[in-house]
């Protein structure tokens, strides 16, 4: 398998960090433009923060990608944007916009969809590898098969091993849309993820209508605009 060490917007994270419950977040790309291969479903992209802070500090589960205009993503997954209010993601994602968009345009972000995510306290904070160069911008992939990839995954097991929220030990069989590969222990596919991988599916319209809609699963409190 391979891991994914994606460099993180501190403020992102540390907004997240403290957040209860959360169970998924969007790792948003301010580009729409290019789409995110690198990941199987189930595989880890691990957070590393900006330099000087060269470390790892968290992490979630690749869960699926989709581009969706700004407004989409934030009714979708809120503060699991990353950001308390649709205001303030717009202004974090518009500063790194050239030129600045029109505050009218609803344009379209990539959206890296991750289950379960972790944040380590400081203390545990993971040193990123030596071949993680200042100058990656972006990220870098790893293959936990090999030397260097295998040293970090362990480091990350032992560090969410001695955090509140632990590595989930056996095969995990839960009813619902599902993602990974059964004989590793499949996750089940939260609400919001799923709901955009619907979304996707019927072009983000209403598969009755054909009005501009994004379906809620049954359960929410609010009620599909379809």
């Amino acid at each position: 398998m391979k891991a994914y060490v994606a460099v993180t917007d501190k403020d992102w994270f540390q907004f997240l960090s403290q957040q209860p419950g959360i169970d998924e977040v969007n790792f948003w790309k301010p580009g729409g433009g290019t789409g995110f291969n690198v990941l199987s479903l189930g595989a880890p992209l691990l957070f590393k923060l900006h330099w000087p802070d060269n470390y790892i500090v968290g992490g979630g589960f690749f869960a699926s990608f989709s581009k969706l205009p700004i407004s989409i993503a934030w009714d979708a997954f809120g503060i699991k944007n990353g950001a308390p209010t649709y205001a303030a993601l717009r202004a974090r994602i518009d500063a790194f916009k050239n030129p600045a968009p029109s505050p009218r345009e609803d344009y379209e972000i990539g959206n890296i969809i991750l289950q379960d995510p972790f944040f380590l306290p400081r203390e545990r904070w993971i040193a990123a590898p030596a071949d993680f160069l200042p100058n990656i911008v972006q990220g870098k992939g790893y293959d936990l098969g090999q030397p260097v990839g295998r040293e970090l995954w362990t480091q990350v097991m032992m560090a969410r091993a001695t955090g509140p929220r632990k590595v989930a030990e056996g095969p995990v069989e839960i009813d619902g849309p599902m993602f990974g590969e059964a004989e590793r222990g499949r996750r089940r596919l939260r609400q919001d993820a799923f709901r955009v991988m619907v979304t996707d599916a019927y072009h983000r319209r209403c598969a009755i209508s054909g009005e501009k809609a994004l379906p809620v699963p049954q359960g929410r409190a609010h009620h599909a605009r379809c």
